[in-house]
C-alpha cells in the first residue's frame, strides 16, 4: 500500500472530510482489503453498537407504463404494448395485506412515468391506502416520478410534494439515481429529469419535512471520477438539507437490457465502491448492503466494507429481476447473516428507527400463495 493511500485512509478514519480528489485516488489506487479495513472503521466509529440492522418492505411497481426511453431498463412499457399494466386497487389491497401478515411496516411504490394519470390519481392512491393501512409507511415515487408528475401537471414542485405529503406520503426512495452525472444520463435515458432536476426534488422533498434514501447504480459507462462526481453531489445536498437516511449503491445488471453487451462488473468493484462510499460519505449516517444484486455471501461481506444495514427483505421485487438478477433470500438468511459476523439482527424501519424486540418477526415466512421473495 503506498504512502499516499495510508494516508488519505488514515485521515478518513479518523473522521476528516476528503476532496473529490482524494476520493478517486483511493477508488483508483486503493486495494479492496485496505478500503475494506477502513471502511469498517468509519462505519464502526459511526455505529459502534452491537447489532447490525435490516427491514422488512414490499416493492410495488403499480405499474410499468413509462413515458422515458432508458437502455438499463428491461422493466418499462409503452402504454399500448399488450404486457403494459397498472395495477387495479383489489391486487394492491392483497400485496399489502401480505406484507402485513409477515410483520411488514413499509411499501416500496414505485412505477414508470405514466403519460395519462394526473397529480390527482396518486393523491386518491395515497389517501386510499393511508386510510385502510394506516400503520404502514408509504415509501413511494422517485425524484424521476415526481419531477415528472410537475411537468406533467404544470404544478410547482413544491406543491406537488406538499399535496403528495398530505395525502399520505410518508418518504421518498432514492430510486432513478443512476450516476447523477449529466453526461452520463443523457447518454443512457432519454426523457428522464437530469442530475440538477433530481437532486431539487430531494432538496426540496427534505425542507418540507420528508426523509430520502440515495443510491448510485454504476458499472456501465460511467467512469470512475464520475462515480465520485455523483458521490460529491450527494455529499453537498446532505450538508445542505440532513435528509438523506441512508446510501445504497448497486452494480448494474446488463441481462435483458439495450445495454447487454456491456460486461458486468462483479464483486471485487462492488466491495470496492462500497468502501469508498462509505469512507467519503461523512455526512450520511446509514450505508446499506447489497445482496439484492450481489447475493446473500456478498452482501453478508459488505457488512464488513462500511455498511451496517443488510437491506431489506423484499416480498417482490421486479425491475432488478426483470434485468435477470433473481437472487433470494429468507427473513432466516437475513438474520444469519447479521449473527454470523457476531452482531445481533435487529429490525428497523425507512427512518432507522429499531422495532421493539417484542414486535420483531423472526420466523414467520410470507403465505403460501404469496409472490416470491425476489432480490
Amino acid at each position: 500500500m503506498s504512502s499516499k493511500v495510508n494516508q488519505l485512509l488514515r485521515k478518513a478514519v479518523e473522521g476528516q472530510r476528503l476532496t473529490s480528489g482524494e476520493g478517486l485516488f483511493l477508488l483508483e489506487e486503493a486495494d479492496v482489503l485496505s478500503l475494506g479495513r477502513a471502511a469498517r472503521e468509519v462505519s464502526l466509529r459511526r455505529h459502534p453498537e452491537g447489532y447490525r440492522t435490516y427491514n422488512i418492505d414490499r416493492n410495488i411497481n403499480y405499474s410499468n407504463v413509462c413515458a422515458a426511453v432508458c437502455d438499463f431498463c428491461a422493466f418499462y412499457r409503452k402504454k399500448n404494448d399488450e404486457d403494459a399494466y397498472v395495477l387495479d386497487r383489489e391486487t394492491l389491497y392483497q400485496k399489502f395485506d401480505e406484507l402485513i401478515a409477515i410483520g411488514g411496516e413499509q411499501v416500496l411504490m414505485q412505477g414508470g412515468l405514466h403519460p395519462d394519470l394526473k397529480l390527482e390519481w396518486y393523491e386518491d392512491l395515497l389517501r386510499d391506502l393511508k386510510t385502510r393501512y394506516p400503520s404502514v409507511n408509504l415509501h413511494a415515487f422517485s425524484p424521476p416520478e415526481i419531477w415528472f408528475f410537475h411537468k406533467l401537471n404544470k404544478i410547482p414542485l413544491r406543491d406537488v410534494l406538499v399535496r403528495l405529503k398530505e395525502a399520505g406520503l410518508g418518504s421518498i426512495p432514492g430510486g432513478g439515481g443512476e450516476i447523477l452525472v449529466d453526461r452520463v444520463r443523457s447518454e443512457i435515458t432519454r426523457g428522464k429529469c437530469m442530475t440538477d432536476e433530481w437532486l431539487e426534488v430531494m432538496r426540496v422533498a427534505h425542507q418540507i419535512g420528508l426523509r430520502s434514501t440515495a443510491t448510485m447504480m454504476f458499472g456501465h459507462i460511467e467512469t470512475l471520477a464520475e462515480r465520485i462526481e455523483h458521490l460529491d453531489r450527494v455529499r453537498q445536498l446532505q450538508d445542505e438539507t440532513g435528509g438523506f437516511t441512508a446510501f445504497i449503491c448497486w452494480t448494474f445488471q446488463p441481462e435483458h437490457t439495450d445495454m447487454a453487451d456491456v460486461p458486468p462488473v462483479g464483486p471485487f468493484e462492488y466491495l470496492k465502491t462500497q468502501a469508498v462510499s462509505r469512507i467519503y460519505l461523512d455526512n450520511v449516517e446509514n450505508v446499506q448492503s447489497s445482496w439484492v444484486t450481489q447475493g446473500q455471501k456478498i452482501g453478508q461481506l459488505g457488512l464488513l466494507f462500511g455498511a451496517n444495514d443488510m437491506g431489506s427483505l423484499m416480498l417482490e421485487e421486479n425491475v432488478v429481476s426483470a434485468a435477470g438478477t433473481t437472487h433470494q433470500l429468507t427473513l432466516d438468511q437475513i438474520r444469519s447473516s447479521i449473527a454470523e459476523l457476531g452482531y445481533t439482527p435487529r429490525q428497523r424501519n425507512v427512518f432507522y428507527e429499531l422495532v421493539p424486540e417484542e414486535e420483531e418477526v423472526v420466523l414467520k415466512e410470507p403465505p403460501s400463495n404469496a409472490l416470491p421473495i425476489v432480490g
